[in-house]
């Protein structure tokens, strides 16, 4: 947990100079700044290229993987690795996690793994789980260190079919589970700390994956 900010420190705005109390306005005066003014209108014109996505929706189709961190920005088809790469820096430090929203689906993608001989990884959460969200960013950046060579989904339990749940054997928020040749190879509890569940899964996938 980062150290908060305490207001009560920070000195009354009566209290500072007139001189720095004055803000200054950038957008009132854009001819002074004509490198930044044709920045802003490059990523503007970038962002409006980017398409967003992350929401469990009526169709399966393969939606575009995304992250912006760190001043790194990569568009990309996380199910097919198909189609262009756009970065400004050189890998993607975080992938978005596939959600995957009906049974059918996930037998799906199981299968077509399975056919590629490849595994795959199977986050099962929920909206009400405080440890998923806090273990969300750093699955992300896993996800961003073993791609393309492993593909990461999220199961939202609350969203698909309780035998789907059942049939994967979770009974526990978040798990983490590993699938190779059509069934489970191993999983993950994350009840702990994040960085120890983070090296759990990388242990997990190490010792079930040799090509990893």
């Amino acid at each position: 947990m980062s150290e908060a900010v305490h207001l009560s420190r920070a000195p009354p705005i009566g209290a500072l100079p007139s001189s720095r109390r004055k803000p200054t306005s950038i957008a009132s005066s854009p001819s002074s700044f004509p490198s930044l003014a044709r920045r802003n209108r490059s990523l503007s014109s970038f962002r409006g290229a980017l398409s967003f996505s992350g929401k469990c929706r009526g169709s399966n189709h393969s939606p575009a993987g995304w992250q912006l961190s760190g001043g790194k920005v990569g568009v990309f088809n996380v199910w097919s690795g198909e189609g262009s790469v756009q970065e400004l820096d050189d890998a993607p430090v975080s992938i978005e996690l596939e959600p995957i929203c009906s049974d059918t689906q996930f037998d799906r993608l199981i299968a077509d793994a399975q056919q590629l001989d490849e595994g795959v990884i199977v986050v099962w959460t929920a909206k009400w789980c405080r440890k998923c969200i806090y273990l969300e960013p750093k699955l992300k950046r896993l996800a961003a260190e073993y791609h393309p060579r492993l593909r990461f989904y999220r199961v939202d339990v609350n969203n698909v079919p309780h035998s789907l749940v059942a049939r994967a054997g979770v009974t526990k928020m978040p798990t983490i589970q590993m699938w190779k040749d059509g069934k489970k190879q191993g999983e993950v509890i994350g009840g702990h700390k994040a960085h120890l569940v983070v090296n759990e899964i990388r242990d997990m996938i190490e010792n079930n994956d040799a090509d990893i």
